[in-house]
C-alpha cells in the first residue's frame, strides 16, 4: 500500500509502497478514505513526541471503510463506515470500564505509538471497544475534519468545563481545535470570544458563531482586553494552542471562579511554565483542567448534536489535498496555524 513515510524529522515526507497492516485478532483494518492534518502531527514531524520511532507513518484523524475483521471482533463487518478516537484504550482495565479510555495505562495512540493513517489503510486494535460507526449523512471528509479537534473540543466544553448556556467562553487560538470549540460553544448557547493573531482565522471564527473576536498581535495585556470585552472575564477559557503565552493569557482572561481548560499540547520549551498561583489561581479561585481526547463512548452525544443540525462540520474543512502534499501541509504549520482544517482525501503519490 502507499503511505507518506517520515524517515527524518523536519524533512519532506516520502510517499512509498509499504507492507499493508496486519489485522489484529480483536481488531480491524480500515481503508482510509480521508485523514486530517493536525498540529499534533506537526509535533511528531518535528521530533517533539517521544513515542515516535523512525521510520514512521503519522495521521490520526481518519475515516474510512472496514476491509478486514479479526476473528475476535464481533461488532463490525467489512464495508462498515467508521472512525476512531486517536487514543485507543485496552477496553479491560478499570479506567476503560469506567468510560475513561483516554487515561488507560495501556493506551495506544494512532499515528504516534504505531503507524497511522497517512496511508491507504490503518489497523485498529480492540475494535469493539475503540471503533466508532459513522452516521450515514456524515461524509468521510467531514468525519476526518472532525478528527481529534471537534471531539477534543466537545469533551473540553461539555465534560471538563461543564459549560452552561449564557456563560462567556474565550478561545485562545482559532486553528482547527479552536474553531471547533467556537462552533460547539455557540451551539451550546454560550457567548464566545475568539482570540488569534490572524485576521483570516478570526473572520472564520465569526462565521462559526463567535460573538466577538480579538486580534492579539502587539497586545501586551490580552487578559485585560478579554476581561473588558466580557464584562469582568470569561467563565471558561480554552488554550487551544499550548504555548506559554496563550496559557498565561488564558488564566488572565478568567473571572473569579473561572475554569481554564488546557487543550493545546505543550511541547519543548512550553512544557514547563511559571504558574501565577497567588494572584490568579489562588486569588481568583480558578480551576485548571487538563484535557486530552475523547473516548469512543463519548461520540454518540456529539453525533446526536450533528444529526440534529446544531453543528455543521462541513464549514470546518477548508482544503482537501492528495497524500503527496501532506508534508507541505505540515511545513505550513511552522508559521501561524492555517485557518480551518486540511484533509487528505486522495491517496495518489
Amino acid at each position: 500500500m502507499k503511505a507518506a513515510v517520515l524517515t527524518s524529522y523536519d524533512t519532506p515526507l516520502s510517499v512509498e509502497e509499504v507492507p499493508a497492516p496486519e489485522c489484529p485478532q480483536d481488531g480491524v483494518v480500515v481503508a482510509v478514505r480521508a485523514c486530517g492534518v493536525c498540529r499534533s502531527d506537526h509535533h511528531a514531524w518535528k521530533g517533539a513526541d517521544p513515542d515516535v520511532v523512525l521510520p514512521h507513518v503519522m495521521g490520526h484523524e481518519f475515516a474510512g471503510e472496514v476491509i478486514e475483521v479479526g476473528p475476535e471482533c464481533r461488532g463490525f463487518k467489512v464495508g462498515d463506515r467508521v472512525t476512531a478516537p486517536f487514543i485507543l484504550g485496552c477496553g479491560h482495565c478499570p479506567d476503560c470500564r469506567a468510560g475513561e479510555a483516554t487515561i488507560c495505562n495501556s493506551q495506544q495512540v494512532i499515528g504516534f505509538t504505531f503507524w497511522g493513517a497517512f496511508a491507504e489503510a490503518v489497523a485498529i486494535p480492540h475494535a469493539d471497544f475503540n471503533l466508532v460507526a459513522l452516521p450515514e449523512p456524515l461524509s468521510f471528509e467531514e468525519a476526518a475534519g472532525m478528527g481529534c479537534r471537534v471531539t477534543t473540543a466537545w469533551r473540553a466544553l461539555t465534560d471538563r468545563a461543564a459549560l452552561r448556556p449564557g456563560e462567556w467562553v474565550v478561545v485562545h487560538g482559532a486553528g482547527g481545535v479552536g474553531l471547533s470549540a467556537v462552533m460547539i460553544a455557540a451551539a451550546l448557547g454560550a457567548r464566545v470570544l475568539a482570540v488569534d493573531i490572524s485576521d483570516a482565522a478570526l473572520v472564520q471564527a465569526r462565521a462559526m458563531g463567535a460573538n466577538a473576536t480579538l486580534n492579539a498581535s502587539g497586545l501586551d495585556h490580552v487578559g485585560d482586553a478579554v476581561r473588558d470585552i466580557t464584562g469582568g472575564g470569561a467563565h471558561v477559557s480554552v488554550d487551544a494552542l499550548g504555548i506559554t503565552a496563550t496559557f498565561g493569557n488564558s488564566l488572565r482572561s478568567l473571572r473569579k471562579l473561572g475554569r481554564h481548560v488546557q487543550v493545546g499540547m505543550p511541547v519543548g520549551t512550553h512544557a514547563m511554565v511559571d504558574l501565577p498561583l497567588l494572584d490568579l489561581v489562588y486569588g481568583r479561585q480558578l480551576t485548571v483542567l487538563g484535557m486530552r481526547g475523547l473516548g469512543a463512548t463519548g461520540f454518540p452525544a456529539l453525533f446526536d448534536m450533528i444529526s440534529a443540525g446544531r453543528l455543521d462540520l462541513s464549514t470546518l474543512v477548508t482544503r482537501t489535498i492528495p497524500l503527496s502534499q501532506a508534508g507541505a501541509a505540515l511545513r505550513e504549520m511552522d508559521g501561524a496555524q492555517p485557518a480551518g482544517v486540511t484533509v487528505i482525501n486522495r491517496m495518489e503519490a
